[in-house]
């Protein structure tokens, strides 16, 4: 549980400095920041006993919870303040829940009640901009990436109790991050300039920081902690960096917020989640 403490205070400024980002092609990000994990942990590579169908697994969750992540999540910037980016993350929980209990073969209906009072409350967020096309799709990019992370979690639970013996979490990372990496390169090459890519240079130190320290390391000890816990636990745990990241957003990059419907909001989507998790069994793997 410490682990996932630590990659929530890590994530809380990431908010804020992605928002910095401003001007850049969001997908040329996404393919730098893989990139860069992938680099940080290939030297910790080692096949052991890995198989070639097992590998490729591995790599099609990096690619879901990584890659399709980040294309998703990095284009929401543009409709979004980094608070709202922050809030409407706290569906993740739900997902989790939600595919946990597919995997498992037991629905509740309860998902879908939550999921109800999740909108309910990024409605009261956004009460003034609802007929903003931008913003609504912002928070539904913001939604699509949280189903994504979610999955990802969750199939990199009943992958890691599958590994041969002896196979540490980092000798296997680095195909999370190549999955991710071939991802989001393919898709740039569809819809990214890259000879009119110039970032400044602060930008290339912040995409270094995301790519090494948020995504690099943040997602593996992550990932590492996630395997450490029990679903109900995990699903909670994706929250701690929520009020982080808003209060960063706020206090240290100066955003404005209207502080009232913002907590209002919050409440309600917290309900959700409240939701979501009644009733889930403490000790479901």
């Amino acid at each position: 549980m410490a682990l996932l403490l630590v990659v929530s205070l890590i994530w809380a400024f990431s908010f804020g400095l992605i928002k910095g980002l401003a001007g850049l092609d969001s997908t040329a990000v996404a393919v730098l920041r893989t990139l860069i994990s992938l680099l940080v942990f290939a030297p910790f590579f080692r096949k052991g006993g890995l198989g070639g169908s097992q590998m490729a697994r591995l790599a099609l969750i990096g690619a879901l919870q990584f890659g399709a992540v980040y294309l998703l999540y990095l284009r929401s910037y543009a409709h979004l303040h980094a608070y709202e980016v922050a809030l409407f993350t706290i569906t993740t929980p739900i997902f989790v829940a939600a595919i946990d209990a597919l995997a498992e073969r037991r629905w509740s209906g309860r998902y879908a009640a939550a999921a109800a009072l999740s909108v309910a409350g990024a409605g009261v967020v956004l009460w003034k901009a609802v007929g903003d096309a931008g913003i609504l799709g912002g928070f539904v990019l913001v939604q699509l990436s949280n189903v994504c992370f979610a999955g990802g979690q969750v199939a990199w639970r009943r992958e890691r109790a599958r590994l041969p013996a002896g196979s540490g979490d980092a000798s296997v990372f680095a195909l999370l991050y190549a999955g991710a990496f071939v991802l989001t390169l393919s898709v740039s090459h569809f819809t990214t300039d890259w000879h009119g890519f110039a970032a400044s240079r602060s930008q290339w130190a912040t995409i270094a920081y995301l790519g090494a320290v948020a995504s690099g390391i943040g997602f593996f000890l992550w990932n590492v902690g996630a395997t450490r816990v029990n679903a109900g636990a995990l699903a909670a745990l994706n929250n701690a960096k929520i009020p982080l990241g808003i209060a960063c957003s706020l206090l240290v990059f100066g955003e404005t917020a209207n502080i009232p419907r913002l907590v209002a909001g919050g409440v309600v989507m917290a309900l959700g989640v409240w939701a979501a998790g009644r009733g889930a069994d403490p000790a479901a793997p």
